[in-house]
């Protein structure tokens, strides 16, 4: 093998196709582009995700259902049976926070019905739910907001 007769496998590369340069190269006139159209014109090449010829949209064709609140992520959820778990006392969002209850991202807490509790907490800047409350009050404990 010598320098001067090295050349890359077969089908390795391929020529560029040299377009719009007659009628004999196969790739004249209308370069390969077809006739008129947004892919013919120049600069015009992309149509935006979702664009369907100017008919209405799927997207927009079907019905909007529901709703989803900006601020459900902020709220971390805690269950009576996780504040059966603690001292009892006195508890606001730093404490809830502290035994590892609420996630860092959650921005405050609703203590929600879901177990026993027999223990009793003062809840300081913590929401709860009608359940939650009733339960709280029944083992002794107080909420204030």
């Amino acid at each position: 093998m010598r320098l001067n007769t090295l050349q890359p496998a077969d089908g390795a590369r391929t020529e560029r196709k040299r377009v719009g340069r007659g009628i004999g190269s196969g790739l004249g006139k209308t370069a390969g582009r077809g006739h008129k159209g947004s892919f013919a014109r120049s600069g015009k090449g992309k149509i935006k995700a979702g664009f369907e010829g100017g008919q209405m949209p799927m997207h927009m064709r079907l019905p909007k259902v529901g709703f989803r609140s900006r601020t459900a992520g902020d709220t971390a959820e805690v269950m009576l049976y996780q504040l059966e778990r603690l001292e009892a006392g006195e508890l606001d969002f730093a404490a809830l926070r502290a035994a590892r209850l609420v996630p860092s991202g959650a921005k405050r807490a609703k203590i929600v019905a879901t177990g026993e509790l027999t223990k009793a907490f003062t809840l300081k800047g913590l929401l709860a739910t009608a359940g939650a409350k009733a339960a709280i009050e029944k083992a002794g404990g107080k909420v204030s907001e």
